[in-house]
């Protein structure tokens, strides 16, 4: 590719991606449908974006080593180094890897948001460093994205980044996806949401229909759930029809996490065709490079135009060396359990051991039973910690014998900064050992109880490493 017009189509990219976000931020997480056509509120810079702040943070830690080496080893390192962000699958990957637990397993063990958008998000880097060639763009995809997801949450990085790679050289969107989708499982439930849209569309390409079919079919607990933004980014695309300013507004009026759908849609609309960003959009966030507090231990380009310029530099050099763990030591967490008729005493108790903080109750419960659960808990420093019990079941909490939260059946998000409500609570704890009890009550026939159970620090909101015992 002509190195021109290589260096114009990245920073097209990063453009599309910083317009497709701010736009979508004030909304993110809302229901749809939404009614935007431009910025609301408008913007005096670029809205922080974790989608640009941690693709900024691998460039920077690449490109700072004496070998450019891409591999999950290094990604990771530079998790820990550099990334204070406390949020869902983030989250659980530093605490994994503060616990010596290795990709692909730190993304994988004990982790409710593998299908997450977190990494889907930070695959135009890997398209950019590899335009034209999707292979080796997916390959680089995937040392990124195992490090925080599994499943559909990790194909969907290598999707993008695939389909991003041909967005440098071809300008149909319907054959990028083609090409995206070569580049993962055919009976994962990531390529059939995908296909579903495009079917939908080509049945009635109306929006209204397309929000209707999407929401039916993949809406979610969960508002970063790669199953159902994949169809809305599809949808987008193809409403679109290569109109910048109608694509990302189709996406992000959708609803569910607009940012990154957002986001997304503008940076491979902003590779395909880089003189087609409207200026109205460009003008009100400038060219700076805005980073999020939680983005720590680097120094990042002054300009989006220099980020573009390491980028292109990087793309070179970079090299491929796939480095991952071949086994892992799980962190099991023990339980006393009683399954009993309501406010009945006599049933004996027995000890329990799960794989992990995110477990399953391995047998359905008797109609009109509960389950009790006890569980033990160490805090090494005394302080304020936030302790979080997440199911979808009715429950009651009790800590050191005390109630702590109770709440009827919902919705699960189990992440310690957007758990809901009484699903948490935040206390002063002195050093030591400490218990919880869980009561999980009306459980629908037919089905097991499910929890994710964990301690947080107070201020950072960041999983205590092995605080579960």
């Amino acid at each position: 590719m002509d190195e021109q017009l290589y260096r114009k189509k990245v920073l097209g990219c990063w453009l599309g991606k910083a317009v497709g976000g701010t736009l979508g931020a004030p909304v993110e997480g809302w229901d749809g449908p939404h009614h935007l056509e431009f910025y609301d509120p408008v913007p005096e810079t670029m809205v922080p974006n974790d989608d640009l702040d941690l693709q900024v943070v691998w460039a920077m830690t690449i490109a700072g080593n004496p070998r450019p080496v891409v591999n999950s080893r290094v990604l990771a390192e530079a998790w820990l180094k550099n990334v204070g962000f406390p949020w869902d699958e983030y989250a659980v990957a530093i605490r994994n890897l503060k616990n010596g637990i290795y990709p692909p397993f730190s993304g994988s063990y004990d982790n409710w948001f593998v299908d997450g958008m977190g990494c889907a998000i930070r695959s135009e880097i890997w398209a950019c460093l590899a335009p034209g060639d999707p292979e080796r763009a997916a390959k680089f995809a995937y040392e990124d994205a195992c490090v925080d997801h599994a499943g559909d949450g990790m194909w969907a990085e290598v999707f993008l980044a695939a389909m991003e790679s041909a967005a440098f050289v071809e300008n149909d969107v319907r054959k990028i996806i083609e090409i995206g989708k070569a580049q993962i499982l055919a009976e994962s439930k990531l390529r059939i949401g995908i296909e579903d849209a495009i079917r939908w569309f080509d049945e009635k390409p109306e929006f209204d229909y397309l929000f209707r079919m999407i929401m039916e079919k993949y809406k979610s607990d969960n508002f970063t759930d790669v199953k159902v933004n994949f169809p809305i980014m599809v949808a987008g695309l193809l409403l679109g029809k290569g109109d910048f300013s109608k694509s990302i507004c189709d996406a992000v009026n959708f609803g569910e996490d607009t940012d990154c759908t957002g986001a997304t849609v503008g940076a491979i609309l902003g590779i395909m065709n880089p003189d087609g960003i409207p200026e109205k959009w460009l003008a009100p966030i400038g060219r700076s490079m805005v980073l999020s507090p939680g983005i720590k231990g680097i120094t990042p380009p002054p300009t989006i135009d220099a980020f573009s310029d390491l980028i292109c530099d990087m793309s070179k050099h970079i090299v491929l060396e796939p480095c991952l763990a071949t086994s892992f030591e799980p962190r099991r967490v023990h339980a006393r359990a009683v399954v009993r008729p309501p406010r009945s005493k006599a049933e004996p108790e027995r000890e329990v051991v799960f794989d992990g903080t995110f477990a399953e109750w391995p047998e359905e419960l008797p109609e009109k039973h509960e389950l009790v659960l006890d569980f033990r808990f160490k805090i090494d420093q005394p302080g304020r910690y936030v302790v979080m019990f997440n199911t979808k079941s009715q429950v009651i909490v009790e800590i050191d014998g005390a109630l702590a939260f109770r709440r009827a059946p919902g919705d699960m998000a189990p992440s310690f900064h957007r758990a809901p409500w009484n699903q948490e609570v935040t206390m002063d704890f002195a050093a030591g050992e400490h218990t919880l009890r869980a009561t999980i009550q009306r459980v629908a026939p037919g089905t097991r109880p499910n929890w994710v159970v964990g301690v947080a620090y107070g201020d950072t909101l960041q999983w205590v490493p092995d605080a579960m015992l």
